[in-house]
């Protein structure tokens, strides 16, 4: 559910609202065409008249002053719906009030494991045709180089599709109304602004391709320095976070219900932990078997 707000003629801001309760205040001349309101996805506050077509509220049934109450000057009607209002300084002082719950490293990593299972099913559902693409025009072609260049030009487009895959997987997901990728949701955190405010596709797609990068140039060492700053931080910001100027906060933060928020890891995070935990004690048994016996196979 969407929800509403509108700064009233005292500078005060009253919501949250559904939209019919909004457009009700509208019919009821509460709302000029230049009051100002704010939705969940907005980056500023708007005048109602711009965004008047989307509660189906003709502009030309807006006052320009707003209906008074009994006809006194400056009384302005009490909204059924509102709770007590809060002061409306500025779109920030909304978007960053109150205590926010910051996404610490266990949680993080969890919705990473995740991510990482998700990301790598995606690249090589596409890599695989396009590695028989390419071995399949170099096997017709024989001898044929003009054949094998293709054959092999194909091949190497795999590596962009490594990279870019998960940064328009992490680009849309976490711009999408839900601001979390599949593992962000299953741990109950997500991804917005600074101010609280989600984060655009562009935003969300570089966020990703600065973290792939950043490992990729220090040969793996971005990962543990990532740990490091979301532990040590005081907002638990990795280096692509503060490059592109983003949080990752409990779900519930910047909502209208931010009481819901939770320091505790929750079951779903302790569970992906434990299976994560599990899997890295079992691969690194497995190498240390294979290590093992080929020390024992090698000539003494």
């Amino acid at each position: 559910m969407t929800h509403w707000y509108y700064a009233d003629a005292g500078g005060q801001r009253q919501g949250p609202f559904t939209a019919e309760e909004l457009a009700a205040h509208a019919r009821n001349g509460r709302l000029t065409t230049e009051s100002l309101v704010w939705r969940d996805g907005l980056d500023d506050w708007q005048p109602f008249g711009s965004l008047a077509s989307e509660l189906d509220v003709p502009v030309t049934s807006l006052p320009q002053v707003a209906l008074l109450d009994e006809g006194t000057p400056g009384h302005h009607a009490h909204a059924p719906y509102a709770p007590p209002a809060a002061e409306l300084t500025s779109v920030e002082s909304f978007v960053t009030g109150g205590h926010v719950v910051q996404a610490g490293l266990w949680k993080r990593f969890a919705a990473a494991f995740i991510d990482n299972i998700v990301t790598t099913v995606m690249s090589y559902a596409l890599i695989i045709p396009l590695m028989l693409v390419g071995f399949g025009v170099m096997g017709a072609g024989g001898d044929n180089p003009m054949a094998t260049g293709a054959g092999m030009a194909t091949i190497f487009a795999m590596y962009p599709i490594l990279i870019l895959a998960p940064c328009v997987y992490f680009g849309w997901m976490q711009s999408s109304s839900m601001q979390a990728s599949l593992g962000k949701l299953a741990v109950g955190i997500k991804v917005v602004r600074t101010r609280g405010e989600r984060a655009g596709f562009w935003r969300n797609f570089l966020r990703s391709l600065a973290y792939v990068l950043f490992s990729a140039l220090t040969c793996g060492l971005g990962v543990l320095i990532s740990a490091l700053m979301v532990a040590f931080t005081e907002r638990k910001q990795a280096l692509h976070d503060m490059i592109c100027d983003t949080l990752v906060v409990d779900k519930s933060a910047f909502t209208a219900h931010p009481e819901r928020q939770r320091d505790e890891l929750g079951t779903v995070t302790i569970v992906i932990l434990v299976l994560a935990a599990l899997l890295i004690v079992g691969i690194v048994a497995m190498y240390a078997v294979m290590g093992a016996v080929l020390l024992g196979n090698l000539p003494s």
